[in-house]
């Protein structure tokens, strides 16, 4: 699988489909699982384990790298790391069954931990 290019907007997975609030991202990068699993640990401990938390991203992109110290050719180096391709637009994060205010928080302790500028959305249906 070849690295490509992360140009434009996300064509997919911009609505908030399962939650009520969410965290889009605003920048493209490669989300690495464990940086998915931090975010997901430091929202839910938040949160105290009430409400749902939907993570909308899959890390399905192999990251491979050669051995230090190891000579051209020889084939392709082993993966390193499973990564998540984020562009524009995409939603990261989505939490339903709790107030605005801890899902407000919980996602703002969540983007801390990932490497994209990120923007809280809420849901055209929520009453205040």
């Amino acid at each position: 699988m070849q690295k490509g290019r992360m140009k434009g907007n996300s064509q997919r997975g911009h609505r908030l489909s399962n939650g009520t609030f969410g965290i889009k991202s605003l920048d493209s990068n490669f989300l690495t699982a464990r940086q998915i699993e931090a975010a997901r640990i430091a929202a839910t401990r938040y949160m105290k384990r009430e409400g749902s938390l939907w993570i909308k991203i899959f890390p399905d992109k192999p990251i491979t790298k050669k051995p230090l110290e190891v000579r051209m050719g020889k084939g392709k180096g082993a993966v390193e790391y499973w990564a998540a391709v984020v562009r524009p637009g995409r939603i990261l994060f989505e939490i339903g069954g709790v107030p605005y205010d801890v899902a407000k928080e919980a996602l703002r302790l969540a983007a801390q931990k990932l490497p994209v500028k990120t923007k809280f959305i809420v849901a055209r249906d929520y009453q205040a």
